[in-house]
This record gives C-alpha cells, structure tokens and sequence, in this order.
C-alpha cells in the first residue's frame, strides 16, 4: 500500500480525487492510504438529516456519498482514507470496519489511551472520567450507550465495485466548538473529545505516522 501524506488540503477537491481515483481502478491498480487534515468543513453522509445541522455559521456543509450523518473536519484532526480493492484484500465491508476501529485503538493505545467501541454506533470512544483505564465500559443506566463517554474518532465509509473510499478521524489537537453546532453522526448531546483534551498531548504529524503505520499493518490481506 502507497501512503501518501498530503497535509492540509480542502475536503472538496479529495472528495473528488477519490471518486476519480476509484472510478479509474483496474484490477492491477496499487491500493493508496492517504492522510491529510481540511480546513473546517461539516460533512453531511448518505443517510444525514438537515435537522442535525444546528448552527454551521462561516463553515460550509458538503453534502457526500460515505455512510453516516454530518461531521466535522478541521486543522489539528488527521483523515485517513484507505483506497482499497476489498476483493483482493480477501475481507468484506464489516471486516473492513472493525479493522479501521482495530488500528485507532491501536493508535490510542501508542499514546496511553484506551479506545472503546459502541454497539451501532461506529467510531472509537474514550472513558471521559478515566481515558487511560483498561477497565471495561460498565452497562450504561437509563439505556444511553454514550453515557460517561467522549466520542474521539469518527467513521464513514464508501465502498463501490469493492473499492473502498472514504475513511476516518481522529481528533488530535482540535477546535472543538464546531462540533457544538451539530449533533456528532446524528447523536443529539453527544461529547466529542481530543486527546489534546484529555490529556495526552501530540502533535499532529506522530499521530498522522503512527495511525499510518496501524492501518498499512492491519488493513493487510
């Protein structure tokens, strides 16, 4: 897989660069990672709601064609879109996924962080009272699967003709705000954190390597 880091660059412009570079594949085409971090940009999914758009303000929404609801992108968050030929890898979309979790948990834990899922919900959580506690998510009271939880990292993916396009986010050292104008991927209260935030500082370039690294070794066929 050729990694290409490409820095800060407009969300727009490599939304279509990927719908090119997937329209173009053969079946001889070398798989590409590509990690970057936008300009603030809320991004709206297939399956988003205009009502979960609250306040955009200054900052533009784009529509898209990956899974999910609305998101944000800004500078200190690394993007990672994986362009792979799923067929050739030998692995179908929901394995796909659990390994793009697998290596951000893996990334978390590089830099002391303990990284939980939630059923249904895709993306990687923190424990917001403890983030570097191993210790597993108790049940949630009242039903709410987000309680005592901080959302770090976001999912949504496109797959055509076997192709995967799209990715995910990691919050390293963001502006925060932005996400107070949406509800995060369709949840109405959720918290979005960085590990800024929560106390285990980086810079964006470790983070950008270092999530590289896991996704290159875990997207392995």
């Amino acid at each position: 897989m050729q990694v290409r880091m490409l820095g800060r660059v407009d969300y727009l412009p490599i939304f279509r660069a990927m719908q090119a570079f997937t329209d173009a594949r053969t079946p001889d085409s070398p798989d590409e990672l590509w990690l970057c971090e936008h300009p603030p940009v809320f991004t709206q999914g297939l399956s988003g709601r205009a009502e979960h758009v609250l306040a955009p303000g200054e900052i533009p929404v784009v529509a898209t064609n990956r899974g999910g609801q609305v998101t944000y992108h800004g500078p200190g968050q690394v993007v990672a879109y994986p362009l792979l030929d799923l067929r050739r890898r030998g692995y179908f979309v929901k394995e796909y996924v659990y390994r793009l979790e697998e290596a951000t948990i893996r990334t978390l834990r590089e830099f002391g962080v303990t990284g939980h899922r939630v059923r249904s919900a895709p993306g990687i959580y923190v424990r917001l009272d403890d983030p570097f506690s191993h210790a597993v998510v108790p049940p949630a009271p009242g039903g709410d699967p987000f309680r005592g939880l901080g959302k770090i990292a976001a999912l949504g993916v496109k797959v055509s003709h076997h192709c995967t396009y799209h990715g995910l986010a990691l919050n390293v050292a963001m502006d925060l705000e932005p996400f107070g104008r949406i509800n995060p991927c369709g949840y109405a209260g959720l918290e979005t954190v960085d590990l800024s935030r929560i106390g285990a500082p980086t810079h964006w370039n470790d983070a950008a390597q270092v999530l590289g690294q896991k996704l290159v070794a875990l997207l392995s066929p």
